[in-house]
């Protein structure tokens, strides 16, 4: 039930992933990460400060905090490509998803809970990160947690609706994913409540003097 990364091709109205002119892409420079995604991948990239991917044509993407990402990561088998970005967890999935997210959640009967949860969708950019096996520099940089494979491997599945896009495979389907990722915000967002409303720990008795 996952829709595998296309095989690489131009997107129209990216900026090219070289500079300009035509020179070489120098390796580990920002723009050697850049083509990572547009030439291996074929995802649609922006240059930057900082670079972005484009969600909505080749893939969405669901948005949740970190402590809320950490603990679906650990439930074997329901994601696909994952980064970790200023202090978010973004899922990968297909595109067209995001779309979906709001009807999914009332399906599953979140419908009307407050969850720290949102599509990416046709339009938005998230963060690029930077591709493995290059240093991550820059302090708060985008990384991936499980990065994509190569245009057909396991790795490559981003998880869709069954039938919405599904070529079929062993990857989870979107509401699977959906639901952990709402269980997951539902859990922190309490977890949170309860810590604030603990009460301050009384500061410890001062010594008595004695003239």
């Amino acid at each position: 039930m996952a829709l595998p990364v296309p095989p690489p091709r131009s997107a129209p109205g990216v900026r090219p992933a070289r500079p300009t002119g035509g020179s070489p892409v120098p390796a580990g420079t920002a723009y050697g990460a850049l083509g990572w995604y547009a030439d291996v991948l074929g995802w649609p990239v922006r240059t930057g400060p900082p670079a972005e991917l484009e969600t909505g044509t080749r893939f969405d993407v669901l948005d949740l905090p970190a402590e809320a990402g950490r603990a679906v990561l650990r439930r074997a088998g329901l994601a696909g490509p994952v980064a970790r970005a200023a202090g978010r967890t973004h899922f990968f999935v297909a595109a067209g998803s995001a779309d979906e997210l709001p009807g999914l959640l009332d399906w599953l009967e979140w419908g009307g809970v407050e969850l720290d949860l949102r599509g990416v969708g046709s339009g938005g950019r998230v963060a690029a990160p930077v591709p493995p096996g290059m240093p991550v520099r820059a302090p708060g940089a985008a990384f991936w947690l499980r990065p994509p494979g190569p245009p057909g491997e396991g790795r490559s599945a981003l998880p869709a609706l069954a039938g919405f896009g599904s070529r079929g495979g062993g990857a989870p389907d979107l509401v699977r994913l959906v639901d952990a990722a709402a269980t997951e915000c539902h859990r922190a967002r309490l977890a949170g409540a309860r810590e604030r409303q603990r009460p301050a720990r009384e500061p410890a008795s001062q010594p008595l003097a004695f003239s």
